[in-house]
This record gives structure tokens, sequence and C-alpha cells, in this order.
């Protein structure tokens, strides 16, 4: 896999917990661990994809 399709991945990966997220705040039957595992999910995701644009600035 290309650094680029392994960025477009992550960012679609991204995308969807940003849905994921949405609609989970609109519920009001969704746990608030729920939320704050996708949050840390999209967290994680959006670091990787700092990492993986810093290694091809170099």
């Amino acid at each position: 896999m290309t650094i680029q399709a392994h960025l477009e991945s992550l960012q679609k990966k991204h995308g969807a917990l940003e849905e994921k997220l949405h609609d989970a705040l609109a519920s009001p039957s969704v746990d608030d661990r729920h939320i704050a595992e996708l949050k840390r999910l999209k967290l994680r995701l959006k670091d990787e994809m700092e990492r993986v644009r810093a290694t091809t600035r170099h």
C-alpha cells in the first residue's frame, strides 16, 4: 500500500467515525462511554494521519 493510499484509508475511517459520533451525540440513549471511545478512536486516526503526513514531508 502506498503512503497516499494509506492516508486516504485513514481519512475514510476518520470520516466514518465522525458520522458515527454525530449520530451517537444525536441519540439520547447512547452511553457516554461509547461516545468517549468513538472520540478516542477518532483522535488516534488523526494522530496517525499526522504521522504519515510528517514522514512524507522529510
